[in-house]
Parts: C-alpha cells; sequence; structure tokens
C-alpha cells in the first residue's frame, strides 16, 4: 500500500510519510531519564499526540508507560472525584497489559472502575498508585494527552493539586516517575480557561512543570527527509532541497501547514487539469498553487484560530497592530495578549519582538482582515474590484499600472488626510486595493526581514511571476536614495530585474505620480502618494 500525506489524525510511519523524530525523541527522553515532570504545550494539530504514541514506543523498554488521553473522558467523568477515579482507572487499565500491573493493584484498580464506593475519592486512587511504583521493577512514567479538555471544573485542578504534591514528594513516597502532560494550553496558564467567575479555583500550583524546550517544528532538512521518501516511490524528478526550502518559508515548519501542502500537491494539484502529473505538480508553480489553495480553504485549524480571536479580542488587537501599523511589539511572555496568542500559535518571538508565526498565517490574516464586511465597503476596494480586468494582459499582472491606478484612487479619496491617516492606513489601503486583483490566482505576503513602521515589503507571486513591492513613509529625499538602494539589494536576492515601490509623502508640495528610475541595473517603479 502507498503512503500518503496525513493531516487528520496520528501519523503512522507504515502508512504516512513523516520526518525523521529520532533525534526530538531522544531529547524528551533525556528529560523523562532526569525523572522530570514537563508538558508538551504547542497550537492545535501541532503533532503532539504523534510524538507522545511514538514516544511511548521510544521509551517503552526502559520504562513502564501509562498512556491516557483526556479525550477519551466524558464530562460527567469529572462531575465529582469518584467518577474521575473510576474513569482514570478504566483508562490506566485500558493502557497497561495486566501482566505488568501487580495482582492486589489490579484488583484495586477494577474496583474503582466501577464507581460503586463512594469512598473512591483521589487520596485512595493516588495511594494505590504510589504503591504500585514502590512495587514495580521499572520505573513508571505518565503522560497524559489532551489534558486540557476537561481543565474547567474543581475535581481536574485538585487531580493536578495531588499529582503534584506526589511528584514533590517522590523521595518519601514512591510516585511515578517521570510525568507528560501535553495540550494547548500549559498547565502555567490552564488558569487562561478558567472562567472569571470561578477565580477561587486557581489555588492549585501552576509552577511545576520543568521548561520544555525541544523543537517540535519541522526545518527545512525535515521536509526534505520526507521528500526524499516520497520521492523514493514515485520519482517525480523534484529538486527536494528546492521544493523543501519553500515549503518551509511558507510554514516555518508548522507540522499540519507542512504536511497540507504536501497532501495538495500530491493528491489534488497532480490531478488537476493545468498540472496533470506529478513530475508537474512538484515544482515551485505546483507548490504555489496548494499554498493558493490553502489560503482559501476551510480546515479545523484555521476555524480553531479564528475562533480564538472571536474569544479573545485582544488577541485581535494585537495582530491588527502587527500586521497593519507596523508595529514593533516587544516579545513579553508575562503580557497576557501575547502569552495567549504565542500559546494558539498565531506569533513567535524572533529577535526579541514578537512576530506573525508563518507566511500561511499572516496571509490568511490579512485576507480574513481584509474581507470583512466593513472593509468591501471600502471604495478603494470598490475601485480595484471593478477594474480587475485592467491589470491582467496575457495571464499576466500588470503592476506598474495598479500603482498608477492606486496613486489616483488614493489621493482622489484620502489626499486631504492627516499624517497619522497615513502613517497608519496607507498600507492596509495598497493591500486592500491590490488583494481582489490577484484574488482567487495570486498569492502574497509580507516579507517580515524588513516590515517595521518605516518600510514594508510586499511579494506577490504572480502565475510564475514574482514582484516585490517596498511601501515606506517618506523621510526626504537622502532616506528615499537608500529606501532605493536597499530594494536594489532586495532584488538580487530574488534574482529579479524590476521593483516597485510606493512611498506615503507628507510634503504638501509633494510630487504625486509614478516615475521610472534606474539604480545600477535594477530598474524601479516609484509611486508617490
Amino acid at each position: 500500500m502507498r503512503k500518503k500525506f496525513n493531516v487528520t489524525g496520528v501519523c503512522i510511519s507504515q502508512f504516512h510519510y513523516m520526518v525523521d523524530m529520532s533525534d526530538r525523541l531522544a531529547k524528551i527522553k533525556e528529560m523523562v531519564d532526569a525523572g522530570e515532570y514537563f508538558s508538551i504545550t504547542k497550537a492545535r494539530q501541532y503533532g503532539k499526540t504523534t510524538t507522545l504514541q511514538a514516544l511511548a514506543q521510544y521509551l517503552k523498554s526502559d520504562y513502564v508507560i501509562l498512556s491516557l488521553d483526556f479525550q477519551m473522558l466524558s464530562h460527567r467523568d469529572f462531575e465529582d472525584e469518584v467518577a474521575f477515579v473510576a474513569a482514570f482507572s478504566r483508562e490506566i487499565l485500558a493502557s497497561v497489559q495486566e501482566k505488568i500491573v501487580p495482582e492486589d493493584i489490579f484488583n484495586k484498580l477494577q474496583l474503582f472502575s466501577q464507581a460503586k464506593d463512594k469512598e473512591n475519592k483521589l487520596a485512595i486512587l493516588f495511594k494505590c498508585l504510589s504503591d504500585w511504583c514502590a512495587k514495580s521493577q521499572k520505573q513508571i512514567v505518565l503522560m497524559i494527552d489532551e489534558v486540557d479538555s476537561a481543565t474547567n471544573n474543581q475535581v481536574f485542578l485538585d487531580f493536578l493539586a495531588q499529582l503534584r504534591g506526589y511528584f514533590n514528594q517522590r523521595m518519601i513516597r514512591p510516585t511515578f516517575w517521570s510525568v507528560i502532560l501535553a495540550g494547548v494550553y500549559d498547565i502555567k496558564n490552564l488558569k487562561q480557561k478558567i472562567r472569571p467567575d470561578e477565580d477561587h479555583k486557581m489555588n492549585s500550583p501552576w509552577n511545576i512543570a520543568a521548561d520544555f524546550t525541544v523543537d517540535m517544528s519541522f526545518t527545512a532538512s525535515d521536509i526534505e527527509s520526507m521528500l526524499m521518501a516520497y520521492e523514493q516511490d514515485w520519482n517525480t524528478g523534484m529538486d527536494t532541497s528546492a521544493i523543501a526550502k519553500l515549503i518551509f518559508d511558507y510554514t516555518s515548519g508548522y507540522p499540519f501547514l507542512v504536511s497540507r501542502i504536501c497532501k495538495l500537491a500530491d493528491e489534488k494539484i497532480a490531478k488537476s487539469n493545468k498540472y496533470q502529473n506529478k513530475t508537474a505538480a512538484w515544482t515551485q508553480e505546483g507548490i504555489l498553487e496548494a499554498i493558493k489553495i490553502l489560503l482559501t480553504e476551510k480546515n479545523t485549524l484555521f476555524e480553531s484560530l479564528i475562533n480564538k480571536l472571536n474569544d479573545y479580542p485582544d488577541l485581535r488587537k494585537v495582530l491588527w497592530s502587527l500586521l497593519f501599523k507596523g508595529q514593533s511589539i516587544a516579545y513579553n511572555a508575562d503580557n497576557e495578549s501575547i502569552s495567549m496568542a504565542t500559546m494558539f500559535g498565531f506569533i513567535k518571538e524572533s529577535d526579541g519582538y514578537a512576530v506573525v508565526a508563518n507566511r500561511i498565517f499572516e496571509t490568511r490574516l490579512y485576507n480574513m482582515f481584509l474581507t470583512s464586511n466593513e472593509m468591501q465597503e471600502n471604495e478603494m476596494y470598490k475601485a480595484a474590484l471593478q477594474d480587475k480586468n485592467q491589470f491582467i494582459c496575457n495571464g499576466h499582472l500588470n503592476m506598474e499600472l495598479i500603482l498608477k491606478k492606486f496613486v489616483k484612487y488614493f489621493n482622489e479619496l484620502y489626499g486631504d488626510k492627516s499624517e497619522d491617516f497615513l502613517e497608519e492606513d496607507g498600507r492596509r489601503y495598497f493591500l486592500l486595493f491590490l488583494r481582489p486583483i490577484i484574488n482567487g490566482t495570486g498569492n502574497y505576503y509580507i516579507e517580515s526581514r524588513t516590515r517595521n513602521m518605516r518600510r514594508t515589503d510586499i511579494i506577490v507571486d504572480y502565475q510564475g511571476d514574482q514582484f516585490v513591492i517596498e511601501m515606506k513613509i517618506w523621510r526626504g529625499r537622502e532616506y528615499n536614495t537608500r529606501g532605493e538602494e536597499q530594494l536594489s539589494d532586495y532584488l538580487d536576492y530574488y534574482d529579479l530585474e524590476k521593483g516597485y515601490m510606493v512611498s506615503f509623502n507628507f510634503n504638501k508640495n509633494k510630487e504625486i505620480g509614478v516615475k521610472q528610475v534606474l539604480v545600477g541595473n535594477k530598474v524601479l517603479i516609484e509611486a508617490v502618494v
């Protein structure tokens, strides 16, 4: 049976193309060998369950593994201690072979699982587990997946408190050698899931978990190793290194996004009328086509992210500032909005600043903001939509004409606005103008290395053509000349001969329009508004 790229459920090496996890598993085992209590906290569909299942296999020769999944429990299992003890005992019995459990412990767990004795409380369960740890020939490792799936209740918090208490006293009372909790919410951040009227539940300790520093994102080399396994099966002739780098550039190694792009290329692009086979699909053009589909489709990851924006309005404000205002926001883990945005996978830390986690998320967020009802009522959006066909000639994008029309409409509509308006909203309106023109055919993203209050570079991919557009605030001729030189150097990076520049000029006597400038061997099309 041929392997497939998998984006639903656990990845299994016999059935799915996967990256080599051995280095990550070895690093996690070092934490287990050291007897640490830690949480694997990553955003949705980041490979947590796949990692835990692979880790259980990796550790089983050295440890007794209790691998549980709180998603298997219902809300009724958390109604009171007796119900929870019964459900927890059932999961333990299902997790291990009978011969591993001492007979007396096994019998107690069976009794607990029947939920008949109202005296079966957490304290009795943990005493039983402690007795098992004392008798076991191998150290016992407790692993709980989706640990945050039922956190908004007192029973769960009492369970965490008992677990922490036993672990802290493990030199006095035998307990699990290592504890691994996996979920979106770190136990240090579980209070985010507790409603404000239930603050009394926050008396459980949150400071036990060791830092988990193992990087679970894929590197370009990881992606290439997966593509090489695919190439051995299909012999497409792809440049595995170049394709892996392209996928990494757009995803920053987010596991779901990597696998989804590969799956689209393999199963959809290769069967499309335009590409027709795997050889054509596994090219730069084919991968960009897959990315275009990904950016427009509904999937569980994007739905989860959008729901978080609706649940936490402060997240929306932070992301708006990052995307449209060009603000440099210092990465402060103590800031609740920054902490939540990181936890949910929206942003990451880069050189001390908060940045959007990857190009896919960034573009998806731009698209979401730019196609809201308010945006679509905007005159710039309507103008671009009306003139859309003018900008496409024989399947190619006329970027110079786009700039000319943008200058015309922007100055007609907003030429008398204040400097503050231009600085905050100018770039947003250019994206608002650009979006309906390339929508459905091209992709765009913001180059994070050049995004700030003074300068932002947009990269547009359209039907195999690439455009670099620098948007900046006019700060005088000398500053503009430096900007031209910077853009020229940047064009070298993309191997392009022509670049584009939009300057927002606050001077009353500014010369509005579009002109062509030569910088060395580069042609720059400059627009001033």
